[in-house]
């Protein structure tokens, strides 16, 4: 392993159902499960089969309730094997910045429960989740499961929503991270971090991803930015863009959910509205190709600057 990657069996945070059983749905996964914290994940053998963004309501620190309630969503749509299925941020729990409530162990119930979905249906899932250490402070991340249930990469919310007092409650991210979905490199970001195109750039510098995956909690009073800096945020990467919101209430926020797919161009091309459903695209990832190679604007980024 490269500097700054860190292999997850020394933090506590590897889901298992992979160990129980190998392969499902036609899907030849690779061999093992590697996790990295700040740093590239990847596993090979996985068909990429388009993204599926779950954009539904969040029962209030209700972890139960709430994988359920996916559970019942992935049954009735029945993803293809190897599709890429995106969460909310805080997905088992909402927007909650009390942890003893919200936060879930690494390798517990909650990620437990998910990697078993992956596992069943043979998908990736990234899921937004409060996940409690004991050793430290909480973290706000996006854990990512591979078709055989293993946990593949851990990213950490970099920038805390200051304003609203996360940075009291839970601990920032320090690093990019990345994985690979079958030949395509993926970014991740939460929320918050959209805001700041710097986060962005780096991981387009040191790993050109082709994908943006971001997920939120973000209210309904900034629609109109969350729709805005998306499309930016592609642009500016010559990158494909999922941004997954939520819909519904929590105890201070309404959320109008506008989850979306944007291409390079800074076009979207499916929005999911505001009401609960499914944000669905399949990336032109050949065609993004061939534009970063007519135009490789990439090649001329300069950090730091």
């Amino acid at each position: 392993m490269g500097a700054g990657v860190k292999d997850c069996a020394g933090d506590g945070c590897g889901a298992t159902a992979g160990n129980r059983r190998r392969g499902i749905g036609g899907v030849n996964p690779g061999a093992g499960a590697l996790v990295f914290v700040e740093g590239f994940g990847g596993q090979t053998g996985f068909k990429m089969n388009g993204v599926l963004g779950l954009q539904c309501e969040i029962t209030w620190e209700d972890a139960e309730a709430n994988g359920q309630r996916l559970a019942q969503w992935l049954a009735a749509r029945v993803p293809l094997p190897g599709t890429l299925v995106v969460l909310p941020e805080m997905f088992s729990s909402g927007f909650s910045l009390n942890p003893a409530a919200a936060a879930q162990r690494p390798g517990g119930d909650v990620e437990t429960r998910i990697a078993g979905l992956a596992l069943e249906h043979g998908i990736w899932i990234v899921a937004g989740l409060a996940v409690d250490y004991k050793s430290g402070p909480a973290r706000n991340e996006a854990v990512v499961f591979s078709p055989t249930g293993d946990v593949v990469a851990r990213y950490r919310k970099r920038r805390l929503f200051a304003p609203g007092g996360e940075h009291l409650h839970y601990a920032a991210g320090d690093g990019p991270v990345m994985f690979d979905w079958g030949g395509i490199p993926v970014g991740l970001f939460i929320c918050y971090d959209l805001r700041f195109p710097e986060l962005f750039r780096a991981a387009a510098a040191r790993w050109r991803p082709e994908l943006f995956v971001v997920i939120a909690n973000w209210p309904d009073t900034r629609t109109a930015h969350w729709v805005k800096l998306l499309q930016a945020r592609a642009i500016e990467n010559q990158a494909w863009v999922l941004g997954v919101n939520r819909v519904g209430e929590d105890p201070s926020q309404r959320y109008a959910g506008r989850s979306m797919l944007v291409n390079p161009w800074g076009e979207t091309v499916v929005d999911a509205g505001e009401a609960e459903g499914w944000v669905e695209g399949l990336p032109d990832i050949e065609s993004l190709r061939r534009y970063r190679e007519k135009l490789p604007f990439l090649d001329d980024l300069k950090f730091p600057c």
